[in-house]
């Protein structure tokens, strides 16, 4: 931390104090925690609390600076929103920045998260902290607010949604960043890494600490890549990475409750209470292998005389799923993704009746798409003229034959919202008994991948159905 911002006492002794934080985290249960907070800070540590440090850290000695990053790998019910919210406390309210922000600047301390209603979580725990604390509620100015505390001392802890664009050009006291594990399936296609970059330049001012806390999930994300980085004796110093189960961070949890959790399904139990990086899930393909067949801006390509179009749908909708429709051609061995189209409606029937305008602006009369719905897409397809044909392959298969297609550079893709996205997202997965791979979006809430099954099924079709060779033709495409 720059030398200019002056604590106002120390992260020990503000634990210790009854009118601060010492009825936030009390008793035996949250040693754990406390010594994390303690060493975060650069405060040596006793030989006691020094012993659950190396536990938890992989290290033999504290830090003896305040770290630039403290990032906490720790299984759910672990207490690590109620302790990083301690931690936030203390770095907007008892650190004084008065010496480094110019006139009328008000220094941000942003909790963030995925959605602002998970942000808001940590949010009302720090709002708790201020509220609870003698010391720390004469701090407050005003009221506060669902998403903003306003501090006396010039610094607003603020709940931000988890997004690049708007964090950048700000004065950081600390960042606040919750289940960043989770991040890579939101706003485009990896903002974990562009978030948590955009994030740091704001920190350098300050010199405060970039604070990420997550259960963990795939091997896969900043997360995981620090934790394989950072974590134990080689990794950096300014960096301290502790990894945790439940149970250790929070001896109080009902022993039952996670044993029911390894029963029902082991895999995931060890991810959500052991703080285990899940093996069974993969990450499909690469964001770098997605970008290279998106070689520019074009949303969309217009029929083109004399060339023949194929059409994939994905109706499997219902809900927050939308239905969506590709359209693309091959020229020789390549597969060109020329139209997309993602609909959400109340009325399906009115979306097969866009499909169908669509189908017959690129001169299609048939297309292919899965078993939804039984005889429903055949028959609301062929009042309008076009034939309903159910897939041979199921989505696994339609993937598994996408991917060389990417690799190779034998597929072009457009610049369409959610494609990119869905297609990085794509995990694969090995189930219990069987041990069959199944390629599909992550099973986790807000997680969809219609776009990316309805390119990768027109694009797996067109192998089938070379065409005349053009090189020259996307270039062309691209200039005009």
């Amino acid at each position: 931390m720059n030398s200019a911002c002056r604590p106002l006492c120390t992260m020990r002794e503000a634990l210790a104090d009854p009118a601060i934080f010492g009825e936030i985290l009390p008793g035996e249960t949250w040693a754990p925690w406390r010594a994390i907070l303690i060493a975060s800070r650069g405060e040596p540590l006793t030989n006691d609390e020094r012993v659950i440090f190396t536990a938890l850290t992989g290290r033999e000695r504290e830090p003896d600076h305040p770290v630039d990053e403290l990032w906490g790998i720790v299984g759910r019910r672990g207490g690590k929103s109620r302790a990083f919210s301690v931690l936030g406390s203390y770095l907007a309210g008892l650190v004084d920045y008065a010496a480094l922000a110019a006139p009328g600047e008000r220094v941000k301390l942003p909790i963030m998260a995925s959605t602002t209603v998970q942000a808001a979580k940590v949010f009302s725990y720090v709002l708790g902290v201020f509220t609870h604390s003698d010391e720390m509620r004469d701090m407050v100015e005003g009221e506060p607010t669902v998403d903003t505390i306003r501090l006396k001392a010039g610094v607003d802890i603020e709940v931000r949604p988890a997004n690049y664009k708007t964090i950048r050009g700000e004065t950081l006291a600390a960042a606040l960043c919750d289940e960043v594990a989770f991040w890579h399936l939101e706003n485009s296609a990896n903002p974990d890494t562009e978030i948590l970059d955009a994030i740091r330049p704001g920190l350098a001012t300050t010199g405060g600490p970039l604070c990420v806390l997550s259960s963990p999930y795939a091997r896969k994300g900043e997360l995981y890549r620090t934790y394989q980085r950072d974590y134990g004796t080689d990794g950096d110093p300014t960096v301290l990475v502790l990894r945790a189960p439940s149970q250790t961070m929070n001896p109080g949890l009902d022993p039952a409750v996670v044993k029911r959790a390894y029963t029902r399904d082991p895999a995931a139990a060890s991810a959500e209470y052991g703080a285990e990086f899940r093996r069974d899930v993969e990450a499909f393909v690469s964001l770098e292998a997605v970008q290279a067949c998106v070689p520019g801006d074009l949303r969309e390509i217009g029929p083109i005389g004399g060339t023949t179009y194929s059409a994939f749908v994905d109706l499997a909708g219902g809900g927050a799923d939308a239905m969506t429709l590709a359209i693309g051609h091959s020229e020789g061995d390549l597969a060109i993704l020329d139209a997309v189209r993602e609909i959400r409606s109340v009325s399906p029937d009115s979306i097969v009746e866009e499909f169908s305008g669509l189908c017959k602006a690129y001169g299609i009369d048939r297309v292919v798409g899965d078993r939804y719905a039984g005889e429903w897409p055949r028959e609301r397809f062929q009042t309008r003229g076009i034939t309903y044909e159910v897939s041979e392959r199921s989505k696994s298969d339609i993937y598994r034959e996408f991917l060389p297609l990417l690799n190779s550079l034998r597929c072009r893709l457009l610049n369409v919202p959610n494609l990119q996205q869905q297609l990085v997202s794509l995990e694969r997965r090995t189930t219990r008994g069987s041990g069959k791979d199944i390629i599909d979006h992550p099973q986790m809430k807000g997680a969809h991948d219609d776009v990316a099954n309805a390119a990768a099924g027109v694009l797996v079709s067109l192998q089938k159905q070379p065409g005349d060779y053009d090189p020259d033709m996307w270039a062309r495409l691209l200039d005009g």
